[in-house]
């Protein structure tokens, strides 16, 4: 396969950026998306220019560093997959491909394709810890935990962090990120104890990191890459009104 990429190129923060076009040559159609731009940095390389910046690390779908917007979507043209598990067979020979990173406020660009996503750090340092005894394996039937909110609970936990919500979100929100991890606790007796405080304080952090508020476009749970069901964000909502009122 032959593919025309359009890339953006940011030097840094300050950088204004711009689009700049290149061709990767003689693709495999089962190559990955990412081993696509491997092949594109290594060609770079050789004529002594500099390779495309883009964060990647587990390249499974499992790490959440792969954030890429593909044609003005994230993660790419395929529902449930991150860049990394993206084929090239996805495209057809001679597509011209445009590549981006997450467009969010909070999200600045470093370098290229590579954002700052420091702040769903600090949200979830904002939400605190669990509170549990340590020490021995504790049994597995000591708390019993209905199935129904144990596999709820498993769903919510699938989330990697790596921010489509936010970038498909026409309003930078971040509301389903922040609801699959508030959610998660919430469902299980262990996150009982800092219930009302930890979503709380992952809100107030959300707030103060300049997300934008959710309107119920949907666009986050089509584009997340392990398919995060937007029933978190009204579980998200009805916590953090448990807090405020009882």
């Amino acid at each position: 396969m032959n593919i025309t990429l359009r890339v953006w190129r940011q030097k840094n923060r300050t950088d204004q950026g711009r689009l700049v076009s290149y061709t990767a040559r003689e693709i495999p159609p089962d190559a990955s998306f990412l081993e696509m731009l491997d092949v594109v940095n290594s060609d770079l390389v050789k004529k002594g220019e500099e390779p495309i910046a883009f964060d990647h690390d587990c390249r499974e779908g499992i790490c959440g560093s792969c954030g890429i917007v593909i044609n003005g979507r994230s993660h790419g043209p395929n529902r449930g997959a991150a860049t990394c598990e993206l084929r090239m067979r996805s495209f057809r020979d001679g597509d011209t491909i445009t590549v981006e990173p997450w467009r969010a406020k909070p999200f600045p660009v470093l370098k290229d394709l590579v954002v700052d996503r420091s702040a769903f750090d600090r949200i979830m340092q904002a939400g605190g810890y669990v509170s549990v005894k340590t020490g021995g394996t504790p049994d597995a039937n000591a708390i019993p935990i209905p199935k129904p909110a144990a596999e709820e609970a498993m769903d919510a936990a699938a989330c990697i962090g790596c921010g489509a919500c936010v970038a498909a979100c026409k309003n930078g929100s971040a509301m389903l990120f922040v609801a699959a991890k508030v959610s998660q606790l919430a469902l299980l007796p262990q996150g009982n104890a800092e219930r009302k405080e930890r979503v709380d304080r992952m809100i107030a952090q959300m707030d103060a990191e300049g997300f934008g508020a959710c309107s119920n476009t949907y666009a986050c749970e089509a584009e997340c890459p392990k398919e995060i069901s937007v029933q978190h964000i009204a579980r998200l909502n009805r916590e953090y009104i448990r807090a405020k009122v009882l």
